[in-house]
């Protein structure tokens, strides 16, 4: 009861701190409004004097307003008189100068006679001169076309020749593209055929692992209940593995020894004459006293109760012995026993959940590894033929594909890029060029986006190596993707940005000032 009414105490000294907590924040609260109501007051005095301010500026400024506009009609009256003055002038002017301008004209258009009859004698003897020029040219010109065509002829024959052999060597080298295309099938049906067996062959790989681990198991399970038992055995015998197995051996021998001994007990007393031998049996001091008690029995005869005695004294020191090796009695043996008993049942009990772990782990680990591989393998076959689509429609041809370098191991291989843009051979991504990367990069990127699409995508430039074709492929690719993601694009390219449906600038209307403009194009 005292400890519940401590108990009790406690939980009250808790609550009695937690209203007194709230209380400190409901004053600190009511404090804080307190100020911010202080603080609203002098902000509304503020403002009211600024009201009141302004209203007073506004007045003022009607009143000024009204003194303007009596101004304005005023100065209105004045420029209209002004401009009328000033039409009036305008219309003389303008009659003067139409006077000036016809006898600038015919003044201009003698002149512009003379000048032109002048010119024209000079172009006169100009084109003379340059006829003369122009047939000593086309002299030379004609004699020197006439070697350049022979010339072209024998060109020409010369590069009909390399011509037919280049189309005869060409005809070679398809027909040669053709036995390689056919040996690629070839070799491809045979891929697929080993992959097969491949597949077949890691499958029982797997099998194999998974009882050499349960293998290993089992010997590491052994080596720790052999280790266990070396400790018991140093713990409770004081001895080592070896000694104790030794020591149990010899045991078992001379339990044996014994068992042979009695069983032989009743033969020799019925059999007085086989005395001899079973005393030799139990070694020299035994063998010694039957002859010395025979000897002095009466008759020379032997004694038929001589041969039990002396086995009897022989086992009582061959056990004496034994208790001496075993040294003293260990009155704490029993509880010794009890609590390497229950140390036992622990250790087992430990021992059998840690192995139950760690098949649990074994096994968690292959699920693991068996889920992992077939959502690659699925993802993996899903992106490759993703990316063959994505490549054909940003190259307007071509192939490509995903190439995984250790099909034995899916988690750990690594994945090459093979591309082939139209008119080129099957190669390596590395050796393309910058915008046939940068495409071969998008294809890639849209192959993923369409395995596992995201609601969003930025994109930086991606446009920036394209030329004006590829540009309008990629702007196509863009538009069938908008339907499952959100693209967003910095670009310069006006062909991207016509597929926007909201655009955003920075301009610079004033030096070292920016602004943001944004145009809605259509709905999101």
């Amino acid at each position: 009861a005292l400890g519940e009414a401590r108990g009790q105490r406690h939980q009250h000294e808790k609550a009695m701190l937690g209203h007194d907590l709230q209380r400190t924040a409901a004053e600190e609260a009511a404090r804080r409004l307190a100020r911010k109501r202080s603080l609203i007051d002098t902000e509304r005095r503020t403002v009211d004097e600024e009201r009141a301010a302004l209203e007073a500026r506004r007045d003022e400024a009607r009143a000024s307003i009204r003194r303007l506009e009596d101004e304005q009609r005023v100065a209105d009256e004045r420029l209209a008189a002004a401009q009328r003055r000033v039409f009036d002038a305008r219309e003389s002017i303008e009659k003067l100068r139409r006077d000036v301008s016809e006898v600038k004209a015919r003044h201009a258009a003698l002149v512009e006679r003379a000048s032109a009859l002048e010119a024209g004698t000079a172009r006169i003897e100009r084109a003379n001169r340059e006829l003369e020029e122009r047939l000593e040219h086309r002299t030379a010109e004609h004699a020197r076309v006439g070697g350049a065509r022979e010339a072209l002829i024998a060109s020409v024959a010369d590069s009909e020749r390399q011509l037919d052999d280049e189309v005869a060597s060409l005809t070679g080298l398809r027909e040669g593209v053709r036995v390689a295309d056919e040996r690629v099938l070839d070799l491809r049906g045979r891929l697929e055929t080993e992959d097969g067996a491949a597949r077949v062959a890691r499958a029982a790989l797997e099998e194999r692992r998974g009882e050499a681990a349960a293998i290993d198991l089992a010997r590491a399970t052994a080596e720790r209940d052999l280790d266990h038992l070396a400790e018991t055995c140093r713990d409770t015998l004081q001895l080592t593995l070896d000694e104790a197995s030794a020591r149990a051996e010899q045991i078992e021998r001379d339990g044996l020894a014994d068992a042979g001994r009695a069983g032989a007990e009743p033969e020799e007393s019925a059999e007085p004459g086989e005395e001899g031998e079973a005393a030799g049996d139990d070694g020299p001091a035994a063998a010694e006293e039957p002859s010395d008690e025979a000897g002095a029995a009466p008759g020379g005869g032997p004694s038929g109760s001589a041969g039990p005695a002396v086995d009897v004294e022989a086992t009582t020191a061959r056990l004496r012995e034994k208790l001496e090796r075993l040294g003293p009695v260990n009155m704490m043996a029993i509880e010794e026993f009890d609590d390497l008993d229950e140390r036992y049942d622990f250790l087992t009990a430990q021992r059998k959940d840690l192995v139950e772990s760690i098949d649990a782990t074994v096994e968690a680990i292959a699920r693991i590894n068996k889920t992992t591989r077939e959502r690659f393998r699925q993802a993996f076959d899903a992106i490759n033929a993703h990316f063959q689509q994505t490549f054909s429609t940003l190259f307007g041809g071509g192939r490509a594909g995903l190439v995984l370098l250790d099909e034995t191991d899916l988690l750990e291989s690594g994945i090459d890029i093979i591309a082939q843009p139209p008119g080129k051979r099957l190669q390596s991504i590395q050796l393309l060029s910058g915008g046939e990367k940068a495409l071969a990069a998008m294809a890639l990127m849209f192959a993923i986006f369409k395995f596992k699409p995201s609601p969003f995508c930025l994109l930086d430039e991606i446009d920036a190596p394209l030329d004006e074709a590829n540009i309008n492929r990629f702007v196509e690719m863009l538009r069938g993707m908008q339907s499952e993601t959100q693209f967003i694009l910095v670009t310069h390219n006006r062909k991207t940005m016509e597929i926007a449906d909201r655009l955003y600038g920075v301009t610079m209307e004033e030096p070292g000032v920016s602004k943001l403009v944004s145009v809605q194009l259509g709905e999101a």
